[in-house]
């Protein structure tokens, strides 16, 4: 069953065309990734679908709503949130002041002391971090408060952009442990990654974007053998 669908969506920055009729659907319970070159669209597709950009034509949908034309805070409410790439922490809050901002919707004490502690589990080392401020973090520290942040709303759809960017790989091991994690839970996840190889080994279906435009779009595994993917993304 469809949880997110993209009907010919065209999204420009000012007169640049940035997105050019993309077709696209998540299901629920899916890892779904979009991979491609910097510059293709696979960030400008998030935002479009998170409402800080608007497209000029075409429609995006979320549990069969018309969430096109919401703003931002009102798609998150719906139950998408959205890491950005780059993290975009609060540098000037502690650890728990960010997470309370990831929660700024939720007006049960309980609830959001429930999703702190969900957070904590999962990242325990934000918990031994909680009192310290965001920007002394170290990067790794840093996206896993960002995608803390992003789980105090409960999503049903998790959007993660380029989250293994500057990262050690044991750090990048972890954060993809916790999105498997989230993901068996019941958390849909739409992925942005630019380690492509580790992106289609945990998704379950993939689409490749140039120049704006959707070209390809396969399960996971066959993107993986697709000669034109190992030769353009995979550095086959």
């Amino acid at each position: 069953m469809a949880l997110l669908e993209l009907q010919n969506v065209h999204c420009y920055y000012g007169a640049i065309h940035a997105l050019k009729g993309v077709v696209m659907q998540v299901n629920v319970g899916e890892i779904v990734t979009l991979i491609g070159s910097n510059g293709a669209g696979k960030s400008t597709t998030l935002r479009t679908i998170s409402g800080i950009l608007q497209p000029r034509e075409g429609t995006v949908t979320f549990n069969n709503m018309l969430i096109s034309g919401l703003p931002a805070h009102q798609v998150t409410a719906l139950g998408i949130s959205h890491v950005p790439e780059g993290r975009r922490i609060f540098p000037a809050l502690t650890v728990t002041e960010n997470l309370e901002m990831g929660a700024f919707t939720v007006n049960d004490s309980l609830r959001r002391a429930e999703r702190m502690e969900f957070a904590f589990s999962l990242f325990p080392r934000l918990r031994e971090r909680a009192r310290q401020l965001g920007g002394t973090l170290s990067g790794g520290e840093q996206q896993m408060l960002a995608i803390a942040r992003a789980l105090m709303m409960s999503p049903r759809l998790l959007m993660l952009d380029e989250p293994s960017m500057g990262l050690a790989p044991i750090v990048v091991e972890q954060v993809f442990e916790v999105m498997c994690t989230l993901n068996q839970q019941g958390v849909t996840v739409l992925l942005v990654e630019q380690n492509a190889n580790l992106a289609l080994q945990v998704a379950h279906r993939g689409y490749v974007i140039q120049a704006g435009n959707v070209i390809l779009e396969d399960l996971a595994a066959n993107l993986r053998n697709n000669p034109t993917v190992k030769e353009a993304y995979l550095g086959a």
